[in-house]
């Protein structure tokens, strides 16, 4: 397939021009209310919360969004190849879990005398081992995505219990000093972080062939299997490139925490809700690299806002339950409208 492909508006069986316009307007109008809630959200913290659109904390937001951003874009990633149904489709809820055991295994190494180089491959080569296990749970054993990543997060998480004896392993090296610097203007790295790496995905899940395969095997697999195209080959490699940004993530989390955490479990609701929003931020309502990083930054700026003011925890967990809530149902009916 070369690169020139391009793919249309979603599938849909009607041809009845007012089914049709009712379903754009329903996107539409999903898309911008979206746009519209992160606008009003910036608004009413900036009139509230102290200091919230200065330079210094806009960069903060872009450094607490590094991890959970990254880990977003492994799961978009699998999600786009294996469709954006959260039941059937591509689902990777063991990304948190690998973060955890990668974390684990940098920290471990640089306590055991190892340098940066071979802790960071380590914990890649962790990360892409588990994608790699998600992959033949689900490609070759064909266990249902939801299924096989809940198993292997469990089996993850237990192992990560193992190493590290359920307590925090500190690290401490010069270049996870750097990496959890900030620079000049009190912009932390991992906010460059973020940004490169969500210009090196974009470039490839956009640009090039591979990218566009993905996409093909997820919105349209019947086709895909009729153009030739190794579904089952694409899929294992969406969730090993999952994996991949799980151990990425896991370096970051140790520069970030100064040392392993036993709390990555955490991690997994929201990385889902960005993965899940991001869809709503695209053009088609399909998942993109571009519309996940806007929605870690959606999150990012709701989490920061419900800081400064001092509010609870608990009302982030309360409303990120009710986006996946809202998204999933909005998004489920919009489809199933269209078939």
């Amino acid at each position: 397939m070369s690169a020139d492909v391009h793919f249309g508006p979603l599938p849909t069986a009607s041809t009845d021009p007012v089914s049709q316009a009712r379903g754009a307007a329903a996107v539409a109008v999903l898309r911008f209310g979206s746009l519209l809630a992160f606008a009003a959200i910036l608004v009413v913290f900036s009139l509230t919360a102290p200091y919230f659109l200065s330079v210094g904390n806009i960069g903060n937001v872009l450094g607490q969004s590094a991890i959970s951003g990254i880990l977003a874009i492994g799961l978009t990633v699998v999600l786009i190849a294996g469709g954006s149904n959260v039941v059937t489709g591509g689902i990777d809820l063991s990304l948190a879990a690998n973060m955890g055991l990668s974390a684990a295994v940098y920290a471990t190494l640089i306590q055991l005398g190892y340098g940066d180089a071979t802790a960071a491959a380590a914990a890649l080569l962790t990360g892409v081992a588990i994608g790699a296990v998600n992959a033949v749970a689900i490609v070759l054993a064909g266990i249902v995505p939801l299924l096989a990543t809940l198993a292997v997060m469990n089996v993850v998480a237990g192992l990560e219990l193992v190493l590290t004896q359920n307590t925090v392993v500190p690290a401490s090296t010069d270049f996870l000093t750097a990496v959890s610097a900030s620079d000049s203007f009190g912009i932390p790295i991992l906010a460059y972080v973020l940004l490169g790496f969500t210009a090196i995905a974009t470039a490839i899940m956009q640009y090039t062939p591979i990218g566009l395969r993905l996409y093909a095997v997820g919105e349209f697999p019947d086709a895909a299997r009729a153009a030739g195209l190794p579904l089952k080959r694409l899929l294992a490699g969406a969730f090993i490139a999952s994996g991949l940004c799980g151990g990425f993530a896991g370096i970051l989390s140790v520069s970030y925490l100064s040392g392993s955490t036993t709390g990555s479990g955490e991690a997994l609701l929201p990385v889902v809700v960005i993965a899940l929003l991001g869809s709503v931020f695209s053009r088609r309502l399909v998942p993109t690299i571009l519309g996940t990083l806007i929605s870690a930054l959606f999150i990012g700026f709701l989490t920061n806002g419900f800081q400064l003011l001092n509010l609870p925890s608990t009302l982030v967990s309360g409303v990120q339950g009710l986006l996946i809530l809202i998204v999933v149902s909005a998004t489920t009916l919009l489809r199933t409208r269209e078939i």
